[in-house]
């Protein structure tokens, strides 16, 4: 019975918040309940000091950085910090052989040192609720036709709201599965300099292995600058730009952190789907998972094996390779922590007392079987996407070859004239340029050749392209031997024309379909896309139009159901400014395994392996932490240097450079991971395990004035002691 009552307990909490520190909170409509519950964990700013479109508040503090990342302004003069892994693009593009940026660190002594990046940050100005008009537009519409014109409304009305002379950009977001919108209005700035960056040995400290993982000792940050016209409007990239004045900026703190401190985390998380549905887990850890991690190992397998041999191919790499790693370990973990706790049972258990409620109303009470049709009808060709998605289109040569089929369709085009069959080729010529720049052929021959081997072990046979194993068994060899999808890869790669200067010349110069679809990559990727787009896709997108439909109703159900309880649900993450709060706290990880909630340079020294790929560490860093060289950044309750820290905040994907901020509003740190133990916290929180990876403000000061020698940018900050 008290088993019952426990599942019973944590299925409701799927949907309903019961104070744990789950949500991620819109600051517009962060309600008084939630507001007087942050102040009881000991919040001492004002709703007015959190979020106010008329005055400065903390959300102008706020950035969307690149495109996918948080940032977060921290001096009078537009500095930003953020992650290394968001700024890690942008460090090796600036990057050369001589230059290692990446490799070595950089600080830039004065302004005219910062290195000109082709980033943006968006600044939000304003959130408007625009629900009643989009629902209006709405009415009597379902499934495909619903979504059409949903798309088409929120397309008019971000039009409406914008004002490309001002770089004022508003994207409408649907919340709650479609059941809300609102409009987000941001202006973007484009003149972004690299101000700072710790060498990637601290950066990137503990790689792949401890990715995900507590404790841990690494120096996740980078230094940005947001530069304007002399007016403080955005302008692109000229000497005669000044920094930005902002509307308000974080204060950082020096003060040391005690276990229960209150914290607050903002930024833009970047989707989560906790509202899903029992079969939409039972996919995720059946299928669509599994694949992807088996995908991916096998990409990373063959990346890592040349970025080992050479210093500038791991630079070419680096970054593409950072972004597969970090889902790949992700989505493994993911699927093992689902299973671990049986949200797919909690969910059913759920669902079971919706449907319960459900009877007697039309609008829900067939919701279920319905949603299940849709999903046994989908789930055969599940595997294929995945495989569409990440393991042809995961080869950089068969992704630009797909590229190309528009190019093709215009060639077969009856009456298409030579002048516009040329422009097309010249287009996609200025594609195959910025290809081979990052393209790393030996790698991606090896992916390609085991890609084709798993798509035909593991797809149905039905569903393979129609006569396309069956010639690649004539030509190489038998099916089962992995010596004939080698020979089959280096055969496509040396006879593409795609890497024949010679012979792409007189392809652009001359374009005609023939010459187009005999190419060896070309002809793979085409027989797969086409074989997929042709066949399966339509299925994929009648299943989106029910799934949307289906999920739209059961939450608008949920509401419905318990009208108290639903005033306390917060709407899954959209890339949307969020606040989440909680606490810096330690944690058991399992019986009799103790996590502290902080990490110090002694453990940093005890991870560290001079010359090892993950874990080594600048030789001056060695001999600074050694001497305890920690200066005002020292914590003078551990006498030690704090490198990073955990929390319990709700956080994920897109949150990467969020500020961890105390309860006064002042700067202790930059998220930048969660822990494997919660890793199911897109679909699932768990409110005992869930914690946030931080690294300590007071380790990123040291690291640019003790390591780096950056004393001008510590200069410009206000501290806090």
């Amino acid at each position: 019975m008290k088993k019952l009552l426990l599942t019973t307990i944590l299925a409701i909490g799927l949907f309903f918040r019961s104070f744990a520190d789950e949500g991620m909170w819109l600051p517009l409509l962060l309600g008084q309940q939630v507001y007087n519950d942050m102040v009881k964990k000991g919040l001492k700013l004002t709703k007015d000091q959190l979020y106010n479109i008329n005055k400065a508040s903390l959300k102008d503090a706020i950035i969307i950085f690149g495109g996918g990342c948080t940032g977060e302004i921290v001096s009078a003069e537009g500095l930003i910090f953020t992650n290394h892994h968001c700024g890690y693009d942008a460090i090796a593009s600036a990057s050369t052989m001589d230059k290692n940026y990446l490799r070595d660190g950089f600080y830039a002594r004065n302004k005219g040192e910062e290195i000109p990046t082709n980033l943006s940050v968006q600044f939000l100005l304003r959130i408007e609720d625009v629900t009643k008009e989009v629902m209006d537009s709405l009415k009597g519409l379902s499934g495909a036709d619903r979504l059409k014109k949903q798309a088409e409304v929120l397309a008019a009305i971000n039009k409406r709201m914008s004002d490309a002379t001002q770089n004022i950009e508003t994207r409408v977001s649907s919340l709650f599965k479609g059941n809300q919108f609102l409009a987000f209005v941001y202006q973007r700035y484009t003149d972004i300099r690299l101000v700072g960056t710790p060498p990637e040995s601290v950066g990137k400290f503990g790689g792949d292995t401890d990715n995900w993982e507590w404790p841990r000792h690494t120096g996740d940050f980078s230094v940005f600058r947001v530069y304007s016209n002399p007016e403080g409007k955005p302008a692109k990239y000229t000497d005669a730009n000044i920094p930005l004045k902002p509307k308000c900026f974080l204060p950082v703190s020096l003060k040391p952190l005690k276990d229960g401190d209150f914290s607050m985390i903002w930024g833009y998380p970047g989707g989560t789907n906790r509202y899903e549905s029992s079969y939409g887990i039972k996919l995720a850890t059946d299928i669509n998972n599994p694949t992807l991690v088996k995908l991916r190992d096998a990409r990373l397998k063959y990346m890592f094996e040349e970025m080992k041999k050479d210093p500038a191919i791991k630079l070419k790499l680096a970054s593409d390779y950072a972004g597969i790693a970090n889902y790949w370990k992700f989505y493994d973990g993911e699927t093992k922590q689902l299973l671990k706790y049986d949200v797919y049972g909690q969910k059913k258990l759920f669902e079971e007392k919706f449907n319960s409620w459900a009877k007697g109303k039309a609008e829900y009470e067939t919701i279920f079987a319905e949603w299940g049709k849709a999903y046994d009808n989908w789930k055969p060709y599940a595997k294929h996407r995945m495989y569409i998605n990440e393991g042809i289109a995961g080869s950089g040569l068969l992704s630009f070859a797909a590229s190309m089929l528009q190019l093709e369709a215009a060639l077969v085009k009856p009456g298409t004239p030579m002048a516009d069959a040329k422009k097309a080729a010249e287009a996609v010529d200025k594609q195959r340029a910025a290809f081979l720049e990052e393209e790393n052929a030996t790698s991606d021959q090896n992916i390609v050749a085991a890609v084709t081997r798993m798509f035909y072990e593991d797809v149905v046979k039905e569903q393979h392209p129609l006569g396309f194993y069956g010639g690649l068994k004539e030509k190489f060899g038998p099916l089962d031997d992995e010596a004939t999808y080698k020979k089959y890869a280096a055969d496509m790669f040396k006879n593409t024309m795609i890497f024949n200067d010679a012979k792409w010349k007189a392809f652009v110069a001359n374009p005609d379909a023939n010459t187009l679809q005999t190419d060896p990559a070309f002809a793979h990727a085409s027989a797969f896309f086409t074989n997929y787009t042709s066949k399966y896709m339509s299925l994929f997108q009648q299943f989106t139009a029910k799934n949307a439909e289906y999920g739209r109703l059961y939450l608008k159900g949920i509401m419905e159901m318990d009208p108290v309880k639903s005033k306390m649900m917060y709407p899954d993450a959209t890339f949307t400014m969020r606040v989440s709060y909680g606490n810096v706290k330690s944690y058991r990880r399992r019986d009799a395994v103790f996590y502290d909630y902080v990490t110090t340079s002694k453990g940093l020294l005890e991870k560290y392996k001079a010359g090892d790929y993950e874990f080594d560490l600048p030789a001056n860093q060695i001999e600074l932490l050694k001497k305890k060289d920690f200066g005002q950044y020292m914590d003078p309750t551990r006498k030690d240097l704090v490198i990073g820290f955990i929390t319990t905040n709700d956080i994920t994907g897109g949150n990467s450079g969020s500020p961890v901020i105390n309860n006064r509003g002042e700067l202790i740190g930059l998220a930048f991971d969660g822990n494997y133990e919660a890793l199911s916290h897109k679909l699932a929180f768990d409110k005992d395990l869930n914690r946030t990876i931080c690294v300590d403000i007071r380790y990123v000061l040291w690291c640019i004035d003790k390591l780096g020698g950056g004393s001008n940018i510590i200069k410009e900050l206000k501290l806090m002691k």
